[in-house]
This record gives C-alpha cells, sequence and structure tokens, in this order.
C-alpha cells in the first residue's frame, strides 16, 4: 500500500501524476487528508481523500509514503500520522518519496543524510546531510525526490518503476505519449 498525504495547500500536480500512475499500474494507494475528507490544492483544487489521518491506525501494510510539495508541507510537517507514517517507513526500510518542498521534511528529520537529492530551489539548505544533484529525479537507496511540478510525471514514474519494475515504467509511456 502506498499512503500519498495531502494538507491543504498541496501543489496539485505533485499528487495527481502519481495518484494516477500507481492507480493505472494497479498499486495499491491510499490517499490521506492530514485536515479532514475534501483537501484543496494551492491552485483550489479539491480532492476528496480515500481516508482521513484519523482514520488510519496502522501502516503495516504499507510499502512506500509519498508527499506532494506545495505551500501545505508545513502542515504536512507537522502532522502527528505523517510523522509516524514516516517512523515507520524509516523502521522497516521502506520506500519514502518527497517532491518539490517536501524533501525538506524529511532533511529535517536527517533522513537524507549521505543521499543525493533534491528539491525546490531555495530549499537545499533544508535538505541537511544531503549530497545535493542536479537531477530532476533523484533515487538514493530507497529515498526519491523530486526537483518540483514540471517533473511530477518524472517523478511518478519513478515511483512505478521502484514498485512495479522497469517494464511496468516502460508500458506506461506509449500510452502516455511520454518522449522517454
Amino acid at each position: 500500500m502506498v499512503y500519498l498525504f495531502l494538507a491543504d495547500g498541496f501543489e496539485e500536480m505533485e499528487a495527481i501524476c502519481p495518484i494516477d500512475l500507481l492507480r493505472r499500474v494497479q498499486v495499491p494507494l491510499t490517499v490521506v487528508g492530514v485536515e479532514g475528507r475534501t483537501i484543496t490544492g494551492s491552485h483550489n483544487v479539491p480532492v476528496v481523500c480515500d481516508k482521513t489521518a484519523g482514520e488510519i491506525s496502522s501502516f503495516e501494510d504499507m510499502e512506500m509514503v509519498v508527499l506532494p510539495g506545495g505551500p501545505g508541507i508545513t502542515r504536512l510537517e507537522q502532522s502527528p500520522v505523517v510523522q509516524k507514517a514516516l517512523d515507520w517507513a524509516e523502521e522497516n526500510g521502506l520506500w519514502i518519496a518527497a517532491i518539490c518542498a517536501a524533501p525538506s521534511i524529511l532533511g529535517h528529520r536527517g533522513m537524507l543524510k549521505g543521499k543525493e537529492a533534491v528539491c525546490y530551489p531555495g530549499y537545499e539548505n533544508a535538505l541537511e546531510g544531503a549530497v545535493l544533484s542536479d537531477k530532476k529525479v533523484c533515487i538514493d537507496g530507497r529515498m526519491i525526490t523530486g526537483r518540483g511540478a514540471g517533473v511530477a510525471l518524472d517523478f511518478a514514474m519513478a515511483l512505478v518503476q521502484c514498485l512495479k519494475g522497469d517494464s511496468a515504467a516502460q508500458e506506461l509511456k506509449e500510452p502516455l505519449q511520454c518522449s522517454r
């Protein structure tokens, strides 16, 4: 199960691309609203979540946690449920993915020390101990980071690749008309 967390002010492309692609390849995914069932993005697009943070009792079925960026990252970082999900993922060697400003959440926790990582320009200092990269998307161990909304499709493809393999990612490219 992938848990993708949303807080008001999330960047829509960074959430919807992963949701769409993971569901296309049949990856079980739960979209969790940290502030309620309907969460509104930074461009006023409301998303009805599968569950609220209060409805999550366990992460035992989790394979990956995904954090989209946008102005809502402060609320994501302050969410006890997001913190518990990150604790569980880290303790159990699971995938952790963050894009745009959200890698700063991982940096503040010391989770990026020695890892190649990227983020939205201006958040680099928050990636404490990371090896900063010029790539659009970085995969280092079980940590996936992406630059921002413009690479949301590449980021989502990386999630598919990590969870379902190269062939599943390649199979998505033609129907989506991806150039790479």
